[in-house]
């Protein structure tokens, strides 16, 4: 039997991961542990994809959702969103007017994120008990636009706030459970959909010398602080006092007895950068919520109280659904 979530990373490569060969000239090379993307060389454009499935989220959510998720992987990758590819499948049970609400919530999530939805697949199928999309990203970077990876010394700069995605789908579909959250608290939670994208803040970040990104989805922060990390071989410290949460997350955290640092966090995006002081005013100027969160180490992963940092597993979303 296994737990609903992301494999951990020792078991994903084991199984997966390691059976994967470059045997392509267009191909950068088999996936590795902390990369949302993956990048194919068509001359002096680099064709930059990854492709995400969304299996929690209301059906009310689930198109904002699998646009931004997916064009957010490829905006941390320093790549520029342009077009998806949705495969949508229904339970027989859904409606047709279901179908017409997911794809009205897609369309317009595409026009707000600046892509077009170029294909993909519509099934109903006795496979899923609920709506579920699995979307792929095509974006575009130019060859001398790739991110150089994070170094040892870095700054780690964080947008906006831990738990935003998973405070956002607890108050959609478990409101039962939250009876001594104020009702305005959980009325803010569920409008935390409009700060799901981080494409704006990746724009920023590049241009204000961003070594790396990532976006902090399952996991939460601090599994993408790992993540982020690994990427480069690298380590890192984490201030779990600057890690800014928003009072309806702690609430609904403590409500439910989740650890907000390892909740769901789409919307949120980690910077690696030279001077951290610098992106979080820049970031600030755009209007956009940022702070510094701890550094890039040579090795190891640890609290700045010394405390252990453990690798991303389940995120805590998963103990609710």
């Amino acid at each position: 039997m296994m737990k609903p979530g992301k494999l951990n990373n020792d078991t994903l490569e084991k199984l997966i991961l390691s059976r994967f060969r470059k045997t392509r000239p267009e191909s950068f090379g088999p996936p590795r542990i902390g990369m949302d993307c993956a990048m194919l060389d068509f001359g002096d454009q680099l064709i930059v994809t990854s492709c995400d499935p969304i299996t929690s989220a209301d059906a009310r959510h689930i198109g904002a959702l699998s646009v931004h998720v997916n064009c957010n992987d490829a905006a941390a990758g320093g790549a520029e969103p342009v077009a998806l590819l949705v495969t949508l499948l229904l339970p027989p049970h859904e409606t047709e007017e279901t179908v017409a609400r997911v794809a009205e919530d897609l369309a317009d999530a595409a026009e707000r994120a600046g892509v077009d939805i170029i294909g993909g697949h519509t099934e109903i199928t006795d496979a899923v008990t609920r709506v579920t999309t699995c979307t792929t990203v095509l974006a575009k970077t130019p060859r001398n636009g790739v991110l150089s990876g994070v170094r040892p010394g870095d700054a780690i700069v964080m947008t906006k706030w831990a738990g935003l995605e998973g405070t956002m789908l607890i108050a959609e579909e478990r409101e039962a459970m939250l009876r001594d959250v104020p009702g305005e608290m959980i009325d803010r939670a569920k409008r935390l959909s409009r700060h799901l994208s981080v494409v704006p803040e990746s724009r920023i970040a590049l241009a204000n010398g961003a070594h790396a990104m990532h976006d902090a989805t399952e996991g939460g922060v601090f599994g993408a602080v790992w993540e982020l990390a690994a990427q480069n071989g690298c380590g890192a410290t984490v201030d779990r006092g600057s890690v800014p949460i928003l009072p309806e997350t702690i609430s609904i955290c403590r409500a439910t007895g989740l650890d907000p640092f390892r909740l769901m966090s789409s919307g949120s995006l980690l910077i690696a950068c030279e001077d951290g002081a610098a992106m979080t005013d820049a970031l600030h100027a755009a209007g956009i919520p940022a702070a510094p969160i701890g550094r890039i180490t040579a090795s190891g992963f640890a609290e700045s109280d010394g405390s252990p940092l453990a690798p991303p597993g389940a995120d805590e979303l998963y103990r609710l659904f």
